[in-house]
């Protein structure tokens, strides 16, 4: 169970951008759970049964704990056997069913449209760290992936004559995604004068975006890259690689594209985790009622 959490909190820290504090405290809650459990339901998370996490609950209660922390701990639980069901760790999600307390609901942060003109635009076009820097930017930001989609694509998945990308994501199911002629052609400008001189290092590396040393780019880089350009910038907020995908997902719904094309752009499984942008262009369509309305 050990190699579990630290997956988890490595995709809620670099994925998600949740802050250490938060990722500290999502810890002491699984450890918490884990010691609870027997080693026999450590070693097959799948032995373990709603009824125990009830129990595992309850006794927090009778030990004293606030309310405040019990809900947080049922979040941990439901958020790590949501992440190992979607890694495929998992086939079921015994805890789809159980209540999250409304408190610990919150809205994706979301960049504004010229706050992600000027992301965008930050690396410098003149070095080829910059070349390959805002290649990585467009295409997260235009196509909605997960770094953890970008970092593993590969140059076969690249169609950019047929105008699409086909990524692999969460339990490995692969999709395909709509990429523009203009996010392709800082693509194709860093792969055709970049990556070769990256790729001396290391011949043989298939993945697309790669580091000096011709390796790969791990999620923690590029996660360290947009943290480093949005303070540059004095971007508002924390924006960290999810950011630039909620940005996505957020623009097209306020242009009006359809849910459901949303949903399948990115690669969810229920519509219900495409929802929550509804959620965020209500707070747009409030703040613009406030701004604008004789009466608000």
């Amino acid at each position: 169970m050990d190699q579990e959490i630290r997956l988890f909190l490595d995709s809620m820290l670099i994925e998600r951008g949740l802050s250490p504090r938060t990722g500290e405290a999502y810890a002491n809650d699984l450890k918490a759970f884990q010691a609870f459990l027997t080693p026999g339901e450590q070693r097959d998370l799948s032995s373990i049964t709603r009824a125990r996490m009830v129990d595992f609950l309850m006794r927090g209660r009778k030990q004293g704990l606030q309310p405040a922390t019990l809900a947080r701990r049922l979040v941990s639980i439901k958020m790590f056997f949501r992440f190992l069901t979607q890694e495929g760790i998992l086939k079921t999600d015994l805890t789809d069913s159980m209540d999250s307390p409304s408190l610990w609901r919150h809205l994706p942060e979301i960049l504004s449209p010229d706050d992600v003109s000027r992301l965008l635009k930050a690396p410098s076009p003149k070095t080829e760290l910059g070349k390959r820097d805002r290649a990585i930017l467009d295409l997260m930001y235009a196509c909605g992936l997960r770094v953890s989609e970008l970092v593993h694509l590969t140059l076969d998945n690249l169609h950019f004559d047929q105008g699409y990308l086909r990524v692999t994501g969460k339990g490995r199911k692969q999709r395909l995604v709509p990429v523009a002629r203009a996010t392709a052609k800082h693509v194709t400008l860093y792969i055709e004068t970049v990556r070769p001189v990256l790729l001396a290092n290391a011949p043989d590396t298939p993945e697309v975006f790669l580091s000096v040393n011709g390796l790969p780019l791990t999620r923690a880089r590029i996660w360290q890259m947009i943290r480093d350009y949005a303070r540059e910038l004095n971007l508002p907020g924390t924006p960290h690689p999810h950011s630039l995908r909620h940005s996505f997902a957020s623009h097209l719904l306020s242009a009006g594209a359809p849910l459901r094309a949303i949903q399948e752009m990115l690669g969810h499984a229920d519509i219900s985790t495409t929802q929550i942008y509804t959620h965020v262009d209500q707070q747009r369509l409030r703040q613009v009622h406030h701004a604008f309305h004789p009466r608000a």
